[in-house]
Order: structure tokens, then sequence, then C-alpha cells
């Protein structure tokens, strides 16, 4: 079956976002910062935002739950933009050369809050680059939930035989596989460039 359509995760492939960016200019030493990230705004309560839940409400479950830590929970959403890296140069290379012939088509799934979204969009052109673009926070879904892949696939009429899907995440790779798409899971640019070429698509 020919490859028509390519479907990029954003954090971690394409963006580098990471909360260590923020916190390590929050606390003095590392072990406190891993274990306020581990215990208190951890990754479960931020995929929370990503499915929908506000950024208000998830703050204030926070805090009324540690108030002694509340300046740095507050931290979280407040400097959100100081988590934000750069681009993930290699991939935006690889993503540009993909375009340049004019063959695929191009979407991104991505596990994001609907209130930062809008930050990145302004900061980075090459989000301009796709077809269409589905954001978990604006769908009150999110990955590795059958449902939201079935939305991306649904709203632009995308056939997962036809199509490659690409993200850092092990659990969201294995929940794509099931409902076959052809996945890669991304480590580096260089890495994916291989799996690309291996499969004739650069």
């Amino acid at each position: 079956m020919t490859t028509t359509t390519i479907i990029f995760d954003l954090g971690a492939v394409l963006i580098d976002w990471n909360p260590h960016y923020l916190y390590r200019t929050i606390f003095q030493e590392e072990a406190p910062m891993l274990h306020f990230l581990e215990n208190v705004c951890t990754s479960d309560w931020n995929e929370e935002q990503d499915g929908g839940r506000s950024l208000q409400e998830a703050t204030e479950l926070l805090v009324a739950r540690y108030p002694e830590h509340e300046e740095y929970i507050r931290a979280f959403y407040g400097r959100w933009e100081e988590m934000l890296g750069g681009a993930i140069d290699g991939t935006v290379k690889i993503f540009e050369e993909l375009k340049s012939q004019n063959k695929f088509k191009f979407y991104a799934l991505t596990n994001w809050s609907s209130e930062t979204f809008p930050i990145a969009q302004e900061r980075f052109e090459f989000l301009t680059w796709f077809d269409g673009i589905v954001v978990s926070g604006d769908e009150k879904d999110r990955k590795p939930f059958p449902s939201f892949y079935q939305t991306l696939l649904n709203r632009y009429q995308v056939k997962p035989e036809e199509a490659i899907f690409i993200d850092d995440n092990l659990r969201n790779i294995h929940a794509a596989e099931k409902i076959g798409l052809d996945s890669i899971h991304f480590q580096s640019p260089e890495q994916l460039r291989e799996e690309l070429e291996k499969r004739g698509i650069l």
C-alpha cells in the first residue's frame, strides 16, 4: 500500500518542551526538583489538562492538596512559556524534505492543552505546514485512547493503511498500531531518517 499521509506528534518530536527548563531556575538542586515533578506537578496531572481540564481548575486542585508548594505549583502554568525550548531542528529538516516532495498530506496529533497550544502556534512557523492539527485539549480526548486517533482519521478521511504515525511515547505507538497505523517510535532525528529511508519515504 502506498503511503499518502504522515502524522506527527509534536512535543519531543518537533518541539522541545520540558518542565525542567523552568524548574531548574526555581530549585537550587536537582533532587528536590525531581521530587516535586514526580509527586506534585506530575505527568498524570498534566495529562488531564491535555484532556481538556482547565489550567485554573488543575492549579487550584493542587494548591488545595499541597498548600506548602503553592508558589511552585502556580509557576507551572504562570511561567509555562519557560518550559518551551526551541524546535527540534533535525526533525523540522526531515519535515521540510518530505513536504518538498509534494506527495504527502501532513497532520499533527498532539496531547496539548488548548490554553497553551496557541503559544506554540505563535512561536513555530512550521506548524502552518500541516494540512490539519488535532489538539487533545480542543477535543477533550487524548492519546492513547483509540477514539482520539479515530477523530483525526475520520476528520481528514485518512486510511490507516496509507499512513505513518510518528511519536516519542511507546504507549501511544502501541495504541496506534492496534488501529492499523504503521508507527515509528521516535528517538532522534537520525533514527527517524533511517526509519523513513527503510520505508522508501526519504
